[in-house]
């Protein structure tokens, strides 16, 4: 029996390896031809910077300039940031409110919020873009909003099934010693939820500087971010792209994500599975 969990553990070890080798090789190659001319990328993309292929920091240079690199930094920072603060303390709120209060009304809430997670966002987005054209949520203040609302869902799923695993006396301690309920919330819930509110503030921040799509049908033609300015600025007259430049600007893109990631991913698992199962 011992043998065999050995040879499980051997065995899993390897085959993850080999995942985790699959999942780097896409990220290395884009480092890689960042350093290199178009020419060389297209023709030889596995090969390592030389003297030959190599341009330096040039694609760097050329793509901050080009992009307007900083202008859209700032903006998807101002988004992202704004939209995970929002999320994780509007979905919290209203997580804690279903989780303890009982009644046909916060059940009916709850389920409509699992069933948005479900919803194709293909299905609302022409619906979701004419609205936010009208109540003038097309700027970088407005889309907070309409993020709030896709995240919502998930968000709210894992809070309440963490919550109710809180158990209820330390809520009603704080109360007989005269506490409030914005300071039960914020001083005796709220630092417990913290490996919960880390995961979901992790998964909604990698979905939000990533999106594309969003930010393109609402504010994408006054406001870019990272990926709408990387995707109209590289790209030429007839859909050519300046890869050397592009493959630059994807790498300074995700260096502030995967950053982020790496800060707050030994709290993913434990959130995760807190907010799955105990509930």
């Amino acid at each position: 029996m011992e043998r065999t969990g050995k040879v499980f553990r051997i065995v899993a070890f390897w085959g993850l390896l080999v995942v985790s080798v699959i999942y780097l090789v896409p990220l290395v190659l884009v480092l890689v031809n960042s350093f290199k001319s178009n020419l060389f990328i297209t023709n030889t993309p596995f090969a390592w910077p030389n003297a030959d292929n190599s341009v330096g920091i040039a694609n760097y240079s050329d793509g901050l300039v080009r992009t307007g690199f900083l202008s859209a930094l700032g903006y998807s920072a101002f988004i992202t940031v704004a939209s995970v603060i929002v999320i994780v303390v509007v979905t919290s709120m209203t997580a804690w409110y279903i989780a303890r209060v009982k009644s046909r009304f916060t059940s009916l809430l709850y389920y409509l919020f699992v069933f948005s997670m479900i919803v194709p966002f293909q299905m609302v987005m022409f619906t979701m873009s004419k609205v936010a054209n009208v109540t003038h949520l097309d700027n970088p203040v407005g889309i907070v909003f309409l993020y709030t609302g896709f995240g919502a869902g998930l968000s709210v799923f894992i809070f309440v099934g963490f919550i109710r695993s809180i158990p209820i006396e330390l809520e009603e301690a704080a109360m007989i010693d005269g506490a409030s309920p914005w300071k039960v919330f914020f001083s005796v819930i709220f630092p417990v939820l913290r490996p919960t509110a880390i995961t979901i503030a992790v998964l909604n921040a990698m979905w939000i500087w990533n999106d594309y799509l969003l930010p393109n049908l609402v504010i994408g033609s006054s406001y870019k971010t990272i990926p709408i300015a990387v995707q109209q600025y590289l790209t030429g007259s007839y859909g050519q792209k300046d890869m050397g430049a592009f493959m630059a600007m994807l790498v300074l893109s995700i260096i502030p994500i995967i950053a982020f990631y790496l800060a707050g991913q030994r709290h993913i698992i434990k959130g995760v599975t807190a907010g799955a199962v105990k509930g």
